[in-house]
């Protein structure tokens, strides 16, 4: 919603329309293998770091469907190089997001993808793709395979942080969700940008901080030191 633009639930809507053509057997319909995927997708967003988000979705995956679990993972893993590219039908082309990032990069900034990492690496590389991005535009992409934490746990953030090696109030945290952005980071020492072009509000953590559109946030980039 940051770089590529979507309507998050028309985005949910057609990742499940398209999964489903997939995984799914006289055994398992769609509306059931939808359920399984979000019980096991909370067990990501809980992940205590112990494991790795990869982990807890198959951990908690295979619990519910049993069996199943061998024959759908492999399928659910090819499909972020297949039938996954179809869900950008329902995405929108933002021509300066490739700008965005290059920018960030000249000015001596490493720039990481902190996507919500619920995807597997495929899968977060094949959506960069849709806007002309590639995994060579990072420092590094957060995934389920690579994190131990979600959004909008501090931790994830934190994780980050250590991963570059610097300190939170040394980074420029850039997203479109008032509470897995904005609050989450802030909350850390993050200095935070809201991109409003498809924001995510929340009652209860509104973002009172610096936002503006994405071409404020172009403007934001040049201006840099």
């Amino acid at each position: 919603g940051t770089l590529l633009p979507m309507d998050q639930d028309e985005f949910i809507g057609a990742y499940f329309k398209e999964l489903a053509k997939v995984a799914c057997n006289d055994k398992i319909s769609p509306e059931t293998l939808k359920t399984m995927i979000w019980a096991s997708t909370k067990a990501m967003v809980t992940n205590d770091g112990s494991r790795t988000n990869m982990e807890a979705f198959w951990d908690s995956f295979r619990q519910i469907v049993g069996d199943e679990c061998e024959r759908i993972k492999p399928l659910c893993d090819g499909f972020y190089t297949t039938k996954f590219h179809n869900v950008k039908a329902v995405t929108k082309e933002n021509p300066l997001a490739k700008k965005a990032v290059q920018l960030a990069g000249e000015k001596g900034r490493k720039v990481v993808l902190s996507t919500n990492p619920l995807f597997p690496m495929d899968g977060q590389k094949t959506r960069i793709s849709w806007i002309g991005l590639s995994e060579d535009d990072f420092e590094f992409i957060t995934s389920y395979e690579t994190d131990s934490f979600c959004k909008p746990n501090p931790q994830y953030f934190i994780s980050i942080c250590e991963r570059l090696g610097v300190k939170p109030e040394e980074c420029l945290m850039v997203g479109n969700d008032e509470r897995e952005d904005m609050y989450a980071a802030s909350s850390i020492g993050m200095n935070c940008f809201l991109v409003t072009d498809c924001v995510i509000t929340c009652a209860e953590h509104p973002w009172n901080g610096e936002r503006g559109s994405f071409e404020d946030l172009i403007k934001k980039l040049e201006n840099l030191e």
